[in-house]
């Protein structure tokens, strides 16, 4: 897979990267593995799934 990066995005994720001491390609697959589970919760919480979890401390 090839990602494209803007330029103006590419140092900050850089050092995001180093600052985490993760290698980049670690720090890109963890936001975008972070981004996929919040995707998910959220069509979860769209269909009303989740609604029993209410109270529990569980919010999206």
């Amino acid at each position: 897979m090839t990602l494209r990066i803007p330029d103006d995005l590419d140092p900050s994720i850089r050092a995001g990267a180093k600052a985490a001491g993760m290698s980049l390609n670690a720090y890109i697959v963890r936001a975008a593995r972070r981004q996929a589970v919040l995707d998910a919760g959220q069509r979860l919480a769209a269909l009303g799934l989740g609604d029993d979890l209410a109270g529990e401390g569980d919010t999206l």
